[in-house]
C-alpha cells in the first residue's frame, strides 16, 4: 500500500480522514506508470497490493462504508464545481466505467503529447456505483438524455452541448463542434466490460484493449479536438470490480443467501433481507439514491452461468473510486 497507509490511520481516524488516507493510497498504487507489454501482470499485482485494505473495509472497518457518501469528494460534485468555476471554454469527457487502473495511460500520454495537467485525483462514485445514479446527480434523467444535445437546461452543467455515443473515436471528431462548453459521455469501456464479463479472461482482454485505446492517436485526436480552446476534464461515472479474482464464498448458508438476494449482481434495489453474520457479507445503505442492499468486499459466489468476471454496483474500492483528470493543451 501507499507510504501513508497504516491500519491505525484508518481504524482510529474520523471517517473523512480515513477515506482521505484510503484514496491517497489508491492513487499512489494505481497512478504509477505501466509497461505496455506487461500491463496485465502489473495490474494484477496492483489488485493484490490493495487486498489488505479491501479486507479491512469488509472486516473490522466496514462501518466506514456508511460514511462514504458524506466523507469522500464525489465526481459529480467536482464536475459541478469545475463547470461553475471555469468561465472560459470547458469540456467534460465521461468514459463510462473507467477505473483507476486506466489512469496511468491518460497521465503518461497527456505529458508525452504536450498537455498541462492541472489536477489528477481520485473521486468517489455515486452509490450505487451505476450509470443512472451518476446521471441523476448531475441533473440528467439518464445517460441517453445527453444524446443529440437533448439534455435541456434543467441540469447542473448549464450551457453544455451534450452527446452520448458508443462510436469509434474518429467518428466522435465530427460531433465536436465549436461550442464553448461541451459534455461527451462515451460508452467505452462499460460496453466492453459487459461483453467481457463471461467467465474467462475478460480482465486480461480489457487490459489489452485499454492499453491500445488510451495510447492511440485516434483517442488523442478526439481529446485534442475537445481541449482546443477549452479546459478538459476526463473522468468516469463509476469503476468496476475484477470480480473474477475475488474469493469464493465457502459457507453454504452465506452462499445461499447471497445467491437468493443478489443473483449475479453486486447490489439489489430495496432494503433486502437482513442477515446475522458479523462482519457482514452485505450492507443496507440509505443514500441520496434510496435505500438499497450491496455486496460487501471482494467475494463472489456460484450463480447461474457463473459469476461475472467484471462487474460493478457493489462495495469494493475499484468500483467506487475513479480518476478525475483536468488538462489543457499547452
Amino acid at each position: 500500500m501507499g507510504n501513508n497507509f497504516t491500519l491505525d490511520s484508518v481504524l482510529n481516524a474520523q471517517p473523512k480522514d480515513a477515506w482521505e488516507t484510503i484514496f491517497a493510497s489508491l492513487w499512489e498504487v494505481f497512478s504509477a506508470p505501466l509497461t505496455p507489454e506487461r500491463a496485465e501482470n502489473e495490474l494484477s499485482a496492483r489488485e493484490r497490493k490493495i487486498s489488505k485494505l479491501e479486507l479491512l473495509l469488509s472486516g473490522s472497518a466496514w462501518e466506514l462504508w456508511r460514511d462514504f457518501e458524506n466523507s469522500v469528494p464525489r465526481t459529480t460534485q467536482s464536475l459541478i464545481e469545475f463547470w461553475n468555476n471555469t468561465s472560459s471554454g470547458k469540456a467534460v469527457l465521461i468514459l463510462d466505467a473507467l477505473s483507476l487502473r486506466e489512469s496511468p495511460w491518460l497521465l503518461e500520454e497527456a505529458k508525452r503529447r504536450g498537455y498541462l495537467i492541472h489536477q489528477a485525483v481520485v473521486r468517489g462514485s455515486e452509490i450505487p456505483s451505476e450509470t443512472t445514479p451518476f446521471a441523476k446527480a448531475l441533473g440528467f434523467g439518464q445517460r441517453s438524455s445527453l444524446e443529440n444535445n437533448g439534455a435541456g437546461s434543467a441540469h447542473y452543467l448549464p450551457g453544455a452541448r451534450t452527446e452520448s455515443l458508443n462510436a469509434a473515436w474518429d467518428y466522435c471528431l465530427d460531433w465536436i463542434a465549436g461550442a464553448p462548453a461541451i459534455v461527451l459521455w462515451h460508452h467505452w469501456p462499460d460496453e466492453r466490460i459487459h461483453q467481457f464479463a463471461e467467465p474467462g479472461d475478460g480482465f486480461q482482454k480489457l487490459c489489452r484493449e485499454a492499453t491500445e485505446h488510451l495510447t492511440s492517436d485516434s483517442f488523442w485526436n478526439m481529446v485534442e479536438r475537445m481541449s482546443t480552446g477549452r479546459r478538459l476534464v476526463i473522468t468516469s461515472d463509476h469503476g468496476y470490480a475484477a470480480s473474477g479474482m475475488f474469493s469464493d464464498v465457502g459457507d453454504r448458508e452465506q452462499l445461499g443467501w447471497l445467491k437468493a438476494n443478489f443473483g449475479s449482481s453486486r447490489f439489489a434495489y430495496g432494503p433486502g433481507t437482513a442477515h446475522h453474520w458479523v462482519p457482514p457479507i452485505s450492507l443496507c445503505l440509505q443514500t441520496a439514491h434510496g435505500t438499497n442492499q450491496f455486496a460487501l468486499g471482494r467475494r463472489k459466489w456460484r450463480s447461474a452461468g457463473g459469476y461475472p468476471t467484471l462487474a460493478h454496483g457493489g462495495l469494493s474500492l475499484l468500483e467506487v473510486a475513479v480518476p478525475f483528470i483536468e488538462i489543457s493543451k499547452t
